[in-house]
């Protein structure tokens, strides 16, 4: 029987967009991890069995490690939760292209703050990344939130917009990835071919590093000149009274999409590209990413109101021109696409080392940890990289009604003039416009968190929505990792005091989730929010451990014992599985050893000031701030950074700590060996601290970097020498302290 063109067009639009596969071995993982928790049980009894009476030597120690495998165990428990359900989700781009619904517009938000800590430069590569996409450029609108309200950035996005008359066709026609410009042309091509596509190469790349050299040569005079400013009428909105944090409205239509002279090289339609610079009043809460965000919301809507909402950082740039398309097979998928409120990237960077030096991007934390949340139908939005449907963000609610065809989206299409839209967008981007509303509340980015990201998304699938973790082979953006240690730690501390704070708020996913998301995604979002707390047990393992051994106080079964066996088990099957894991997703031994010593110095500096600054928040003693992290640094940090050699030239109070740590695991350790050839501690006395020399050994060894830049090292990024002296003073002290 023949079929009829209506039947075609409805098998084409039932086309399954993705796919989910579960993750095999779940059996084997799941008797595994049984037993560990056997072990962890038994780890416990043991403590309680064994409890020294009142009076004993070492009773307190004995106690306050009962309470600290405790919290091991607890917070292990939370994390079986990421791997007990995994799944995969894989787009199906060729049914896409089979589809006979249209493709929805994209509204493209980019975000930064400080001119001089994200150079405009950085910046223009990302707008021009997100404006070549493999999307209908008559449905791609762009946006940045200047936070800073520079008029230097708004110059850079001016010439940037005059380079993608160029640098979109180019894209196009030679299939062009990265799309940023720097990150494309810093591959060495040989662009003295004679060939006419090698020609219009070099064309495109002298294009673009004159355009990089006209803006730095305005950053380096502090101001755009008056012959550039009287190019265009934005710059009128800038005067004497404009400051970073005191300055009206600014909107700005540069490129109107609307406009069919608006065109590139080839003739073809542009992506509207607009600059927004939201009130800011001493006066007046600013919120500080979540309020940009949600301008640009309210913005948006007024000028493109797309139906897919994508936010990126001002750092990172798309690196895979079809991610657009790729992330829609989510949201258009027939049967399951109108339950999905986001898709989130992970968040890759283009200047890791190839030992990983810092533990910025865990194949593990991509490909496992965060797609584990996944098997509830949760997923972490970590703020950048992250597709968003805007009803979903906008605070509705999930609704059966919301599976419609995406041929009745309609994008905003009226008669005003640019001069009109940028005066109707300044009002909503006023001070004065979300006072009595739910915005920062129920609608758009939720307020009063540093991660807004990460409550927004929880709040997003309270309300019935679920969401998607992506991870495609080709890395859809990329951004640049702190290259310091100091940066590193400092970036930790606010993601984990922010995450701590939602745990203790009226969103701790326990009470706020309760019957609305998964146990399995509850547990998984605790993981994280953690953070903060997990920085104690293993605080006081690094101190305790240490002080009982150079005092010869056993916290430890003997090893002739059978309490000894889930010590050792425990211990070895858990690090064991960690390696395994690591090297099975691509990372490297060396890379491994690296996050391990990470998550010791993010957990004894990073997670526990944040507890401390949480703790104090909670108590009315603070308030919120935010630090924007720098995207720049200077040649030696970046030459020893690309060396894999760690930098601790700071006198951070961080580097105090992790010295001081490593400074009393050190003199312990050589306390016993002293004490073992000098005749002064016995074999019987030995088999009991056999442990305690192991895991104080292990912590040495982990803190290898640090007694190098302490004794060894004379570079710029060696431990200041007040940073040593504090450390061994303090470490020397603690082993003076007598024990009662």
């Amino acid at each position: 029987m023949r079929r009829t063109p209506q039947a075609v067009e409805g098998e084409k639009r039932k086309l399954p967009l993705f796919k989910t596969e579960e993750a095999k071995g779940k059996v084997a993982f799941s008797l595994f991890s049984s037993s560990i928790l056997v072990g962890i049980c038994l780890i416990w009894a043991y403590r309680l069995s064994n409890l020294p009476t009142a009076g004993d030597r070492g009773r307190w120690l004995w106690i306050g490690m009962f309470f600290a495998e405790l919290g091991f165990g607890f917070y292990w428990i939370l994390t079986q939760a990421l791997r007990w359900n995994l799944v995969r989700y894989y787009p199906l781009k060729f049914n896409l292209s089979q589809s006979s619904c249209k493709l929805p517009g994209v509204d493209i938000f980019v975000c930064t703050a400080d001119p001089t800590m994200e150079p405009p430069t950085l910046v223009i590569n990302t707008i021009l990344s997100a404006m070549s996409l493999n999307h209908p450029t008559e449905k791609l609108s762009v946006y940045l939130s200047d936070d800073g309200g520079s008029q230097l950035t708004f110059y850079a996005l001016l010439e940037a917009s005059r380079f993608s008359k160029l640098w979109i066709p180019f894209c196009k026609k030679f299939n062009v990835e990265p799309r940023s410009p720097d990150a494309y042309f810093i591959h060495n091509f040989d662009l003295h071919e004679h060939t006419a596509d090698a020609q219009q190469r070099l064309f495109i790349k002298e294009q673009y590093e004159g355009m990089i050299k006209r803006i730095e040569a305005v950053i380096n005079k502090g101001g755009v000149p008056e012959e550039l400013m009287n190019q265009h009428k934005g710059f009128s909105e800038w005067d004497s009274n404009v400051t970073k944090q005191n300055h009206q409205p600014i909107v700005q239509i540069i490129i109107d999409g609307r406009d069919t002279n608006a065109v590139d090289s080839d003739g073809c339609r542009l992506p509207t590209l607009v600059y927004m610079a939201r009130e800011k009043r001493p006066d007046c809460l600013h919120h500080f990413k979540a309020g940009a965000m949600n301008a640009l919301i309210r913005v948006s809507s007024e000028t493109s109101n797309s139906a897919i909402i994508l936010n990126l950082d001002c750092d990172m740039y798309a690196n895979n021109a079809d991610s657009s398309k790729e992330a829609l097979c989510f949201f258009m998928d027939e049967e399951r696409g109108h339950q999905l409120a986001f898709v989130q990237h992970p968040q890759k960077f283009n200047n890791i080392t190839k030992n990983d030096l810092y533990g910025n991007s865990s194949p593990v934390l991509h490909k496992v940890e965060l797609p584990g949340i996944g098997g509830y139908g949760s997923a972490l939005y970590c703020g950048t990289g992250c597709f968003h449907r805007r009803k979903s963000l906008c605070g509705t609610k999930y609704s059966e009604e919301h599976k419609r065809l995406w041929n009745s989206e309609t994008r905003k299409d009226d008669n005003r003039t640019v001069h009109e839209l940028e005066e109707a967008s300044k009002v909503l981007a006023s001070c004065g416009f979300e006072k009595g509303t739910q915005w920062g509340k129920e609608m758009g980015l939720i307020y009063g968190c540093p991660v807004e990201d990460v409550v927004t998304g929880l709040a997003i699938q309270c309300r019935g929505w679920k969401s998607v973790y992506y991870n495609p082979d080709n890395t859809a953006f990329i951004g640049v990792a702190p290259p310091t240690l100091d940066m590193a730690l400092v970036q930790f501390t606010r993601w984990s005091d922010g995450l701590f704070q939602i745990f203790l708020s009226k969103y701790c996913p326990f009470i706020y989730g309760y019957n609305k998301i998964k146990l399995g995604a509850q547990m998984g979002y605790c993981v994280y929010l953690l953070w903060a707390p997990s920085s104690l047990p293993l605080l006081y393992y690094a101190i305790a451990l240490p002080f009982s051994l150079f005092r010869g106080i056993p916290l430890f079964p003997d090893i002739r014992s059978r309490w000894f066996i889930p010590f050792a088990y425990v211990f070895v099957s858990k690090n064991i599985y960690s390696l395994a894991e690591a090297l099975i997703f691509g990372s490297t031994f060396k890379a491994w050893w690296n996050l391990q010593r990470m998550w010791v110095h993010r957990r004894t500096t990073s997670f526990f000031f944040a507890f401390i600054d949480c703790i104090v928040r909670q108590l009315g003693l603070s308030q919120t701030t935010f630090t924007v992290t720098a995207k720049v640094v200077t040649d030696d940090v970046s030459k020893m950074y690309q060396q894999e050699i760690m930098d601790f030239g700071s006198t951070s109070i961080m580097f105090t700590v992790i010295s001081t740590l490593a400074m009393l695991n050190l003199f312990s350790l050589i306390g016993v060996v002293v004490k073992v050839f000098m005749g002064g501690l016995e074999c019987k006395d030995m088999e009991k601290l056999v442990l305690q020399v192991v895991l104080c050994g292990l912590m040495v060894t982990v803190n290898g970097p640090v007694y190098e830049a302490l004794f060894v090292r004379k570079d710029k990024g060696s431990m200041p020498g007040s940073v040593m002296f504090k450390s061994i003073v303090l470490a020397s002290l603690a082993c003076l302290i007598p024990l009662n």
